[in-house]
């Protein structure tokens, strides 16, 4: 991972939280421009574009996001809410039921 990844990702972030969207798509951009396996911006990229009502977007972020870190629960549920707001409704369910599985196996429980 590089750092002048993480720092995009970082700035990109603060962009977010500021509220200044197009900003923090572009930095997201930028970073995963110098590492396409960087998983936190494919994620902030995801919510970004959720939040600009690019849910086709949104869910090709989180999809390869689910791809680069297949036992991270926040990636199926943001994937089962995405394909929940597209009407998807058996991809959702199937993509909750991965995310509570991962989650409660992360929490010590037999799934």
């Amino acid at each position: 991972m590089s750092d002048d990844a993480r720092e995009q990702q970082r700035a990109a972030f603060q962009h977010f939280v500021a509220g200044r969207l197009d900003d923090a798509i572009a930095g997201y951009r930028a970073a995963l421009a110098l590492d396409p396996a960087l998983a936190i911006a494919w994620n902030g990229l995801a919510m970004v574009l959720e939040r600009k009502d690019d849910l086709d977007g949104a869910i090709a972020a989180a999809e390869r996001l689910a791809e680069l870190d297949p036992d991270d629960a926040l990636a199926h549920t943001s994937l089962s809410r995405f394909y929940q707001r597209k009407g998807w409704i058996e991809r959702a369910e199937h993509e909750k039921a991965r995310a509570t599985q991962l989650a409660m196996k992360a929490a010590g429980k037999k799934a």
